[in-house]
């Protein structure tokens, strides 16, 4: 569905090679928006356009934003915009057991889902309209945890709290984030590995909506949050009844 709030806006959208953040480019080069996608893997970019049928308004670059030179290069590259938007999360390795978890594992989550975000909002906040927006990402694993989660937990609710603290210090910017539950994207594959399916089937049985998430229900919720211009400092819970159980 497009969305006429956000045609003909520049968007750059962090992790929009896969998941949630290609169901969001898609939705938003169907309203007439400029797309630039933003990844570390030059393959799967090119993939990402190609399924995308590589449409006019759709850039692509390659850059880890947890490295602060290559994001300040990023936005010297795009020049003004209107929304930032980062769906990015390295989590490989990084669901064990606290006796096991691996550190170098746990810290490329917080480079991900953290330290990537604040630098993306330091460089990328000067660049964008006064009535522009920056969304993140968070994740139900804030509000309830489960073992081996751990590591996840704690930096979605880090994350929460630097949009709270954004929300005030880069004003009149809105700076908000999207809380999904358990949505069917290749995340899955770190998490349950070849138990995908089967721990997704048992939580869509017990969820109020009777399933799990698609990434166009979290593209929906962002193209909300890029749109209404009354909403910032805001945590937006899309996960289909979770915490009510």
């Amino acid at each position: 569905m497009a969305d006429k709030n956000n045609a003909k806006s520049k968007i750059v959208i962090v992790g929009g090679s896969s998941g949630m953040g290609l169901a969001l480019a898609r939705r938003c080069l169907d309203s007439g928006a400029e797309i630039i996608i933003v990844g570390r893997n030059e393959a799967k970019l090119k993939r990402a356009s190609e399924v995308l049928r590589n449409p006019a308004g759709l850039n692509t670059i390659a850059a880890d934003i947890a490295e602060e030179h290559q994001v300040a290069d990023l936005f010297d590259r795009i020049g003004r915009l209107d929304h930032i938007v980062s769906t990015a999360a390295d989590i490989e390795g990084a669901y064990d057991l606290l006796p096991s978890v691996d550190l170098k594992a746990a810290q490329r989550v917080v480079e991900s889902k953290f330290y990537g975000p604040l630098l993306l909002a330091k460089h990328g906040a000067p660049k964008l309209s006064a009535n522009g927006s920056i969304t993140f990402t968070s994740g139900i694993a804030a509000y309830r945890p489960a073992a081996r989660g751990s590591v996840v937990a704690a930096v979605n609710a880090a994350l929460e709290g630097l949009v709270r603290a954004l929300a005030v210090e880069l004003a009149p910017i809105r700076v908000n984030a999207v809380s999904p539950g358990w949505v069917d994207t290749p995340i899955w594959h770190f998490v349950a590995g070849d138990k995908k399916d089967e721990t997704l089937d048992a939580m869509a049985k017990r969820l109020p909506v009777g399933r799990v998430g698609q990434p166009d229900d979290i593209a929906d919720a962002i193209a909300f949050l890029m749109g209404n211009g009354f909403t910032t400092g805001t945590i937006l819970h899309v996960e289909g009844g979770h915490r009510l159980i």
